[in-house]
């Protein structure tokens, strides 16, 4: 068991897995600003999209999340945009199309799309590598020496 465990932690040491819970925009941007740093640095980078996160891979959906906290019915998410721009900050779908090109992985939670009523078809399928549920997100994470929810 100890091998297979220092096995497991060799092959997961270059690699970090993301479970994309919020649909927050100032949460998706961490989210995708995280995975792209390490891939920048060499190592693979899993996103596993579930619930109000699953919501943003809806077609147009990316950029339509609230804020985490003080949303101010829209002006705080608007003053924060804004405030990005002027500091230069990639747009979400920027950073999502550099994540795909750094061969990030995307898996869409099947389970959420049941129960959301979310359909293949309401999705940006081009940037799905995988449908799962638990245990492929399990499967990715055992293997992850980052592990992070967002």
């Amino acid at each position: 068991m100890a091998n297979q465990d220092k096995e497991m932690k060799e092959e997961g040491a270059d690699k970090v897995t993301i479970i994309v819970h919020s649909g927050d925009l100032d949460k998706i941007y961490s989210a995708l600003i995280i995975a792209n740093g390490a891939l920048a640095m060499g190592m693979e980078a899993t996103f596993f999209f579930t619930f109000w996160g699953l919501q943003r891979l809806k077609k147009g959906g990316l950029e339509k999340g609230p804020l985490s906290k003080m949303n101010m019915l829209g002006l705080g998410r608007w003053m924060v945009l804004r405030r990005m721009r002027a500091a230069k900050v990639a747009s979400l779908e920027k950073l999502l199309s550099d994540f795909k090109e750094l061969d990030g992985k995307i898996i869409a939670c099947e389970m959420t799309m049941e129960v959301m009523g979310i359909r293949k078809e309401d999705l940006r399928v081009d940037l799905i590598d995988e449908y799962g549920a638990v245990g492929t997100y399990v499967q990715e994470a055992r293997g992850s020496a980052i592990n992070l929810f967002i």
